[in-house]
């Protein structure tokens, strides 16, 4: 089981910058990789970035690369999604995912989901 609890969402305008965090929890967290998707209404989820627990392999949404960073923080048992010159159409509710596969873009991969994170991009 693993246990995902995400943070730093909230309203900010366009051109500026969040950073959100997933926590994660749970005996088997390390054999997962973390991910983040995110759904705004009326269209579908959408993989954002995913990343392993080294830190050594990353993915990313084509779109979106350069834009947004994820990371890891092993201490603290803590994945970072680090998302710069936001846009409108970057608001979304931001969920924490994490999956047994060794690397993968598709939600249905993905075993467990954190409640998410609203993030809302004012123009």
């Amino acid at each position: 089981q693993v246990q995902l609890v995400e943070s730093g969402g909230g309203l900010v305008q366009a051109g500026g910058s969040l950073r959100l965090a997933c926590k994660a929890s749970g005996p088997t967290v390390r054999r997962h990789l973390l991910g983040w998707f995110r759904q705004a209404p009326g269209k579908e989820r959408e993989f954002v970035a995913a990343i392993s627990w080294s830190g050594g392999w990353t993915s990313y949404a084509a779109s979106l690369k350069g834009r947004f960073t994820i990371s890891v923080d092993n201490a603290k048992d803590t994945v970072y999604l680090q998302m710069n010159s936001l846009k409108p159409e970057d608001t979304a509710l931001y969920r924490c995912a994490a999956t047994i596969s060794a690397s993968s873009q598709h939600y249905r991969d993905y075993d467990f989901w954190g409640q998410g994170t609203q993030v809302t991009v004012s123009s």
